[in-house]
């Protein structure tokens, strides 16, 4: 059922994306579009602009440097776009300058990933996690965690908890969640793409970091990206929503996150979904861009170039998502993706007829 839904969705999109004359392509050879940010969907990005890249001889750079080093770099104008998985604060939105858009290209989960013998499939609660993050829950046979896996034999093994040493949007999706849900994890340490870990708390790079290190270490949990775990393969929980039921972390279940109403900006929290089958620490990813493109020496061709890519990865390249464990756009967030992509602007002129 929800392949057929995808299908309908990519066709959908895809059919709109052709109406709008957007299906075409022929940009000028040896194009080169610069991007940076996000780790949490570095693996499909790379996937997509490869493809494109085969297909349109357009190549794109893009650097995996985290949610918050994209925002930098996009403000500072060093790229064409940024990832991003925190939607820009008003803070950065101002130190922008001008409107940058966000559009989404895709549905991702952060996951529980753990190391114990045996590799037992857990549940969570937002409580445990947050008990295990601030120090509080030290042992994997603490009896609030074996309350929520009666049937399954605990070790006395220390905890290790990993976080982000970067700044993540993969640690504001994780941070936010706790924050709408736990009032200690609240009230001590708050959300953010970086936050003040307690002590005790590993840092690690990246998203291949804290899986890495997961991996290695007997008793470590970190949160990671969903498709880091399957490409490791890590165990990790599922995680208990606001619906009372513990969600296995899945394509189906995380787009089942998005069943909700979506603003024309896309300025959608996931996280806690109202959803009653979603995965409760979902998030969208967005690339994020200047509306107005005519700016420092950016040709019209180069912004064309970005438009067009753009449209592509919420229609064609979205063949490209489910593969890699992540969850396309809804008919929803994909056709406002396409209106936000259409009012980009050079010199004031729609970039895109």
């Amino acid at each position: 059922m929800i392949n057929s839904f995808l299908r309908t969705v990519s066709f959908t999109v895809i059919a709109l994306v052709a109406v709008l004359g957007i299906a075409g392509h022929a940009p000028a050879a040896d194009m080169e579009l610069l991007g940076a940010g996000a780790t949490f969907p570095q693996p499909l990005y790379s996937k997509m602009f490869d493809a494109y890249y085969q297909q349109y001889k357009v190549k794109i750079n893009y650097q995996g440097i985290g949610s918050g080093g994209g925002i930098n770099q996009l403000i500072k104008k060093t790229v064409d776009f940024g990832g991003t998985d925190a939607f820009m604060t008003e803070k950065e939105l101002k130190s922008a300058g001008a409107p940058v858009l966000h559009v989404p290209t895709c549905l991702g989960a952060v996951v529980l990933a753990y190391n114990l013998p045996g590799n037992p499939k857990l549940n969570f609660t937002s409580d445990t996690i947050a008990e295990i993050f601030l120090g509080t829950i030290t042992k994997w046979n603490d009896p609030k965690i074996a309350a929520a896996n009666p049937k399954t034999a605990l070790p006395n093994l220390a905890i290790s908890p990993v976080h982000r040493a970067d700044s993540s949007g993969t640690t504001f999706i994780f941070t936010e969640y706790l924050a709408k849900t736990n009032d200690a994890w609240k009230q001590k340490i708050g959300l953010g793409k970086s936050v003040n870990w307690p002590a005790g708390s590993i840092g690690q790079k990246g998203n291949p970091g804290v899986a890495g290190y997961v991996k290695q270490t007997p008793g470590a949990i970190g949160y990671v990206e969903l498709l880091y775990a399957v490409q490791n393969k890590m165990p990790y929980g599922n995680v208990k929503n606001k619906a009372g039921k513990f969600i296995e972390p899945s394509l189906k279940s995380v787009t089942a996150a998005a069943n909700i109403p979506l603003p024309d900006d896309t300025n959608k929290s996931l996280t806690n979904t109202d959803a009653a089958a979603g995965y409760p620490i979902s998030s969208f990813t967005w690339l994020i861009f200047y509306k107005e493109q005519n700016y420092g020496v950016k040709t019209r061709e180069r912004a064309e170039a970005l438009a067009k890519l753009l449209m592509w990865m919420v229609g064609n390249g979205q063949r490209y998502v489910e593969p890699l464990q992540y969850a396309p756009l809804s008919k929803e967030a994909a056709e406002k993706s396409v209106k936000l992509i259409r009012s980009m602007t050079y010199n004031g002129a729609p970039l895109l007829k």
